[in-house]
């Protein structure tokens, strides 16, 4: 028997949940056509790629999120586990609250970069649970999302603008947004009732080892994500709030990678990276978050 090509395999998916789907464009409703796109009823037609992906975006985004930037992210999260204890925490929420869920329920992560929380969290979940579940992954980085397409598990990946996903209301049980920007007013039409929303943002002492190795000690400064807190909190009910803090050991070529992959070295000359980076053999460093689950 002929394998089927990714292509074939992601549009089959997608067909079995096409009624998720409008058009970005119109908001019509959205079918498979010939297993090989997304056409509306106004004939907007997205193609979808060799790759399994579809793109859902209706102008190209220019981003500093390249497909080096994310097979860094790639080894840093998936091979060297660095956010465990994270996706074990979100998956266990998530688990707790699973009673007020159908037998099939809905998870989208908004701002998925390169796949591996939505993956990692479904995994945990279904190998705990009996319950279906339909995982979504959009970002606006094309080089992220092919990446994605690489997971081993069955989801629907798309190049997508959150602020104008292209989903129906009251669409989803859980939306995941980690370590990335949000639109609440988006989040709150595709949430249904009674639906989480779960962001992941720093606490103070988030990656305090690369702060303290390039910031200057006169710039450096305490961080407080209170102001992302209030904003979170004018938009949804904050139904829980855990702060997750631990310590992991890096060696150095995944130093290097973390170095690639954070917004917090993009500034930092090479040279000055490469002279960090001789000095070490591995690196303690330590992850503090602000998990803020909300419910509509």
């Amino acid at each position: 028997m002929k394998k089927q090509s990714k292509r074939v395999k992601a549009a089959t998916y997608m067909d079995k949940f096409s009624r998720l789907f409008r058009c970005p464009i119109c908001h019509a409703s959205i079918q498979v056509k010939n297993l090989q796109s997304l056409v509306c009823l106004n004939n907007h037609d997205f193609n979808i790629a060799k790759q399994g992906y579809v793109n859902l975006a209706t102008k190209q985004a220019k981003t500093k999120y390249d497909k080096q930037l994310f097979q860094a992210r790639k080894e840093v999260m998936q091979e060297n586990k660095f956010f465990n204890p994270l996706l074990q925490k979100v998956s266990e929420i998530i688990i707790d609250h699973l009673n007020d869920y159908p037998e099939t329920f809905t998870v989208v992560d908004m701002g998925c970069g390169e796949g591996s929380h939505l993956s990692s969290i479904c995994k945990i979940i279904q190998s705990q649970t009996k319950k279906e579940l339909i995982g979504i992954g959009i970002d606006l980085s094309k080089e992220g999302i092919i990446e994605a397409t690489k997971q081993e598990r069955d989801h629907i990946w798309a190049v997508a603008d959150i602020a104008n996903a292209p989903f129906k209301d009251e669409q989803f049980a859980v939306i995941l947004n980690i370590l990335s920007p949000s639109n609440y007013e988006a989040f709150e039409r595709l949430l249904k009732t009674n639906g989480l929303l779960i962001k992941v943002i720093p606490q103070s002492n988030y990656l305090k080892e690369l702060r303290e190795a390039f910031i200057e000690k006169e710039n450096l400064k305490t961080y407080s994500n209170e102001k992302t807190v209030n904003h979170f909190q004018k938009h949804f009910h904050l139904n829980e709030r855990f702060r997750l803090t631990y310590t992991t050991i890096l060696s150095r070529q995944t130093m290097k990678s973390l170095l690639h992959m954070t917004p917090l070295t993009w500034n930092i000359s090479k040279e000055r990276m490469d002279a960090f980076l001789k000095e070490i053999n591995e690196k303690k460093i330590t992850v503090d978050l602000d998990i803020l689950v909300g419910v509509k």
